[in-house]
Protein backbone atom coordinates (compact mmCIF):
# COMPACT_ATOMS: atom_id res chain seq x y z
CA UNK A 1 0.00 0.00 0.00
CA UNK A 2 1.33 3.65 -0.73
CA UNK A 3 1.64 5.56 2.47
CA UNK A 4 2.67 8.81 0.49
CA UNK A 5 1.67 10.08 -2.57
CA UNK A 6 4.17 12.95 -2.74
CA UNK A 7 7.30 11.07 -2.62
CA UNK A 8 6.11 7.54 -3.57
CA UNK A 9 6.78 5.51 0.05
CA UNK A 10 4.53 2.14 0.20
CA UNK A 11 4.05 0.56 4.01
CA UNK A 12 6.79 -2.01 3.27
CA UNK A 13 9.60 0.59 2.82
CA UNK A 14 8.25 2.19 6.25
CA UNK A 15 8.34 -1.35 7.97
CA UNK A 16 11.52 -2.08 6.58
CA UNK A 17 13.30 1.12 7.88
CA UNK A 18 11.63 0.92 10.89
CA UNK A 19 13.48 -2.75 11.81
CA UNK A 20 16.59 -0.93 10.90
CA UNK A 21 15.85 0.89 13.70
CA UNK A 22 14.71 4.61 12.83
CA UNK A 23 11.50 5.27 15.02
CA UNK A 24 9.83 8.68 13.24
CA UNK A 25 8.36 9.51 10.00
CA UNK A 26 10.88 12.10 9.67
CA UNK A 27 14.16 10.09 9.96
CA UNK A 28 12.17 6.95 8.12
CA UNK A 29 12.19 9.26 5.51
CA UNK A 30 15.81 10.55 5.49
CA UNK A 31 16.85 7.00 5.43
CA UNK A 32 14.72 6.58 2.47
CA UNK A 33 16.43 9.82 0.81
CA UNK A 34 13.13 12.12 1.30
CA UNK A 35 11.32 14.25 3.28
CA UNK A 36 7.42 14.84 3.95
CA UNK A 37 6.46 17.19 2.04
CA UNK A 38 2.44 18.16 2.42
CA UNK A 39 2.13 15.84 5.87
CA UNK A 40 -0.69 14.40 5.80
CA UNK A 41 0.79 10.89 5.49
CA UNK A 42 2.83 11.57 8.86
CA UNK A 43 0.15 10.10 11.42
CA UNK A 44 -0.24 7.25 9.16
CA UNK A 45 3.34 6.61 8.95
CA UNK A 46 3.75 6.89 13.13
CA UNK A 47 1.38 4.07 13.14
CA UNK A 48 2.95 1.88 10.88
CA UNK A 49 6.52 2.49 12.17
CA UNK A 50 5.25 2.37 16.03
CA UNK A 51 3.78 -1.40 15.18
CA UNK A 52 6.71 -2.84 13.37
CA UNK A 53 8.99 -1.01 16.01
CA UNK A 54 6.48 -3.46 18.78
CA UNK A 55 6.53 -6.02 17.06
CA UNK A 56 10.66 -6.82 17.06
Amino acid sequence: MVVCVCNAIREKDLKQVAREGCATPCSAYARLGRRPKCGQCVPFARTIIAAERASI
